[in-house]
């Protein structure tokens, strides 16, 4: 889509915490409008729909729009997008009781080209992992991710997160 509907987009968002709980029908009324103006089979309404419905607390309806989404390459149209949208979906499935579904679909991204959202795959992968169980994985994880942001200390916690995780020799 062009930069003006981008531009507006962001806009509706940025305004996003301006609205109370109770008008959450309102904001997604918002989002739907800007998703009409693009093709039906669009991707990107897709997923702004799904975003409007998991950040108003349905994440139950968020999921198949995310799914449609990236099954109809989202990923080519925005890679950005794409990888905001794994993470999200991914979110949504562990909220949804399907943390294993988030597993599956985040860990690939831990290979993927690094860009700003790193951490947050890492943070979200995490909660599915705790979510199942896998409290140490997570943790290690986490912890990776914190390192490289950290004054002092760097390479201890890089350490200590991959020992977490390593058997013991």
């Amino acid at each position: 889509m062009d930069q003006d509907w981008e531009d507006r987009v962001n806009a509706a968002w940025t305004a996003f915490d301006a609205y109370a709980e109770e008008d959450a029908a309102e904001f997604r009324a918002v989002i739907d409008a800007l998703a009409d103006e693009l093709p039906a089979d669009s991707p990107l309404g897709l997923f702004e729909r799904a975003c409007a419905w998991d950040s108003t607390g349905h994440s139950d309806r968020a999921v198949p729009l995310y799914r449609e989404a990236l099954e109809r390459g989202l990923g080519e149209a925005s890679a950005y997008k794409g990888r905001r949208a794994k993470i999200q979906l991914s979110s949504s499935l562990r909220n949804t009781g399907h943390p294993e579904e988030g597993v599956k679909l985040l860990s690939p991204e831990l290979v993927a080209p690094s860009d700003e959202l790193d951490d947050a795959v890492r943070a979200t992968l995490a909660l599915c992992l705790s979510s199942m169980g896998r409290d140490r994985e997570g943790l290690s994880l986490v912890l990776g991710a914190l390192a490289p942001h950290l004054p002092r200390y760097q390479r201890s916690m890089a350490n200590y997160a991959r020992m977490l995780v390593e058997p013991e020799e």
